[in-house]
């Protein structure tokens, strides 16, 4: 029996990938015993049970991105999370990393215990665990080509899709047009009317929903519908013909299918989703962090499939004079999706596969 331990969390971009390999894994190899590595805080506490793996909990390591007294703080909590990583390695064939906080620690603990090691990098600019876990493996897999560093040479793999995601892509193949009309319908819009679907991730974003709410009288006066994911702590607006708002979206494979216009953040998993499923999006990439999200989406604008926006230049009076813009950069876009992530987590299978065995 092979025992693999996944580590990846935190955000819905470490652990949907994570989640779609585990799964193709457990078919190919019923046998094993699958399970994950995260803490109680991360995203993973909800979906990892939910999707019916066993989670073990680890202490969260907080490391600022600025100068702050926290980081003082920081050395003794990694500490404590390798050690608390390392317990479970004697239970552990092979440690399969999607990075983020959890994945540090437990790449620290299969180098000091010698387990092997698998990295998936899902963004086109490397976050700082999995550069440090491929210092300690020559089996890594990336999502988008990386220019250096280690990572450069590992399997250019594609991102793992969640299987709603990949299921809707291959019974849309069949006709893609048919399958875009019907799940404008199956949302309950129009299936002649344009439709524009806004989420900024799985907690909403205060930017995003204050530019629609600011917009969204004008667009359904100019007969354009509106699907808007707010997030799951953020208040519903009003209610309005052609408008319809949800604090979470559980079908957003249909949601991509339905709409003529993605407006959303550019993370690594949205980009390959709509890249799989969408038509055209505009993406306003999280000011924060290293940048990894306006890279995300540059694959996407060099198909003529995406723009990029800044935050700041993200305004209701911004949308107004563009909207007419965006829609016709949707109609004359390619109808179809793309198949270029369809077979990644089999990819990744592979590649754990070979890692079991020695490489060979």
């Amino acid at each position: 029996m092979t025992r693999v331990l996944f580590a990846g969390g935190g955000t819905a971009g470490h652990v949907e990938p994570a989640l779609a390999v585990a799964r193709a894994f457990r078919a190919a190899h019923p046998e094993s015993k699958i399970s994950f590595v995260g803490t109680r805080q991360g995203l993973e506490a909800r979906l990892v049970p939910e999707a019916g793996f066993d989670l073990h909990f680890i202490s969260k390591v907080r490391i600022a991105r600025r100068l702050s007294p926290s980081l003082l703080g920081a050395p003794f909590a990694l500490l404590r999370s390798v050690a608390q990583s390392v317990a479970l390695m004697s239970k552990t064939d092979l440690v399969v990393g999607f990075g983020g906080y959890v994945s540090a620690p437990a790449y620290l603990a299969a180098a000091l215990t010698r387990t092997p090691i698998v990295i998936h990098e899902a963004n086109a600019r490397p976050g700082l665990a999995n550069r440090l876990g491929a210092l300690f493996t020559p089996h890594a897999a990336i999502a988008h080509p990386i220019d250096s560093g280690k990572l450069s040479q590992a399997l250019l793999a594609g991102l793992p899709l969640r299987e709603d995601v990949a299921s809707a892509y291959r019974a849309a193949s069949h006709n893609w047009e048919q399958a875009r009309s019907s799940a404008k319908s199956a949302l309950g819009f129009d299936a002649a009317k344009p439709l524009i679907f806004i989420f900024g991730g799985s907690q909403g974003s205060v930017a995003l929903n204050t530019v629609i709410a600011d917009s969204r009288a004008e667009l359904c006066a100019d007969g354009i519908q509106i699907l808007h994911g707010i997030g799951a702590r953020n208040q519903a607006p009003s209610a309005m013909d052609g408008y319809q708002s949800h604090g979470y979206i559980a079908d957003m494979a249909t949601a991509y299918l339905a709409a003529d216009l993605v407006i959303s953040r550019s993370g690594a998993v949205t980009c390959a989703e709509v890249n799989t499923l969408g038509r055209f999006a505009l993406f306003i990439p999280l000011p924060i962090g290293n940048g990894e999200q306006e890279l995300n989406a540059r694959a996407l604008v060099s198909q003529s499939r995406a723009r990029i926006l800044t935050q700041s230049e993200f305004t209701p009076t911004w949308l107004s004079a563009h909207i007419k813009e965006l829609l016709s950069q949707s109609r004359t876009a390619p109808i179809a999706g793309s198949d270029i992530d369809i077979n990644a987590a089999s990819k990744m299978v592979s590649l754990m596969e070979h890692a079991l065995h020695g490489g060979k």
